[in-house]
């Protein structure tokens, strides 16, 4: 349901209009506004709405964030929202984030380098987790596999680009982030997507793209013009990535613990679960969601308290994890 009649009525209250002149006019540096919790998501509207850059809305928790983005895209469109979700994990935990989440990540940064069809998002809410958390520079330039009905694709160059973008061959395609080939039929689990897909070929041709139900693997539905499989992971193995492992492979292939493990299977190019947290020894360079939006975004903090008190907590909590890892 699109409510977007209430902003209207919102931005005409006279309190609220002046607070939204002083936003836009840039009169003072920062700006406290008490809200009640039920009238945040409409002040926020009512300022993205006619605004000429984007706004950043920082929530203490996941809860938060998913509740404001749901409220938001009803006030304004899905389209104008974007949720940037945090990993289920710290960064120096030897867990690896689920596909889905990458795949929701990755569609956001997409957005706000201009790398998709859908335009950049007027308003992108993220807990603190994810403004927090550093990730891999250049996210945005990563290309998802795009399988369009009608095209042409050789399927073994197909698997490649699928096991590139960090999908797992498999024999049954069951969770996201998994692909398997049967003949002239490729089945893949794009993370972002709420069902697998069927892609049937003739030769290299791409006949039929249809959705199929995990439980009894029978396709349904209309066949789809397209679909786009975005990688599973931030942290993809490519050439450098192998060079860098092989090497810190030998330097701690004498050192307690398994690290010297973890970088050899990575330099034969297996995609080991916990690997994002040894990023930072892999890559050129770390940014931060910050980093990857518009200068002259305008961050719009929610019940700031709160966030701040949840930003030394995830600290401290990782401090420690990267102390024991």
């Amino acid at each position: 349901m699109k409510l977007s009649g209430l902003v209207e009525i919102t931005r005409t209250e006279p309190v609220i209009s002046d607070a939204i002149a002083d936003c836009r006019s840039g009169r003072v540096a920062s700006l406290d506004i008490t809200l009640t919790d039920a009238a945040r998501s409409l002040f926020t509207a009512a300022l993205a709405t006619g605004a000429d850059r984007t706004l950043l809305l920082v929530t203490s928790t996941y809860r938060e964030a998913e509740a404001s983005s749901a409220a938001l895209s009803s006030l304004l469109g899905e389209d104008a929202v974007a949720y940037y979700p945090a990993w289920e994990t710290l960064p120096h935990e030897r867990l690896s984030p689920r596909s889905d989440t990458v795949g929701r990540r990755l569609a956001v940064l997409r957005r706000l380098a201009g790398n998709d069809e859908l335009p950049a998002p007027r308003v992108v809410v993220a807990p603190v987790r994810s403004v927090l958390q550093p990730q891999v520079r250049g996210l945005a330039e990563l290309r998802p596999v795009r399988i369009v009905s009608g095209g042409d694709y050789d399927i073994e160059r197909l698997a490649r680009d699928l096991v590139d973008a960090a999908y797992l061959r498999v024999d049954l395609v069951e969770r996201r982030g998994e692909f398997c080939v049967r003949g002239g039929l490729v089945d893949v689990f794009p993370p972002t997507l709420e069902h697998p897909v069927r892609v049937d070929f003739f030769g290299d041709a791409v006949e039929e793209i249809r959705p199929f139900a995990v439980a009894d693997q029978r396709s349904f539905g209309d066949p789809l013009p397209e679909v786009v499989a975005s990688p599973c992971r931030e942290l993809l193995i490519t050439d450098d990535v192998r060079t860098r492992a092989a090497a810190l492979a030998a330097t701690y292939a004498n050192e307690p613990g398994n690290l010297g493990e973890l970088f050899a299977r990575i330099a034969d190019g297996h995609a080991v679960d916990g690997m994002e947290a040894l990023a930072p020894a892999l890559v050129d360079a770390l940014e931060l969601l910050i980093d990857v939006m518009p200068a002259d975004t305008q961050v719009l903090v929610s019940d700031p308290e709160r966030v701040r008190t949840r930003a030394h907590e995830l600290v401290a909590t990782s401090e420690e994890f990267l102390a024991a890892s």
